[in-house]
């Protein structure tokens, strides 16, 4: 997931470089989404993990 946030938000800097500002925004957009669950994703795991080795 961090990969796929990674790749869209690179996206959208070249495509903002270049002026395409609504595939810019799209690109934002998906990677703010991408990257928030990953976070939840990882703090879930984090916490599941360590209750798990109790």
């Amino acid at each position: 997931m961090l990969h796929y946030a990674v790749v869209f938000f690179v996206i959208a800097l070249i495509a903002a470089l270049l002026g395409f500002g609504g595939i810019a925004a799209s690109a934002v957009g998906i990677a703010k989404i991408l990257f928030l669950v990953f976070a939840i994703l990882a703090v879930a795991s984090f916490i599941f993990g360590s209750l798990k080795n109790r």
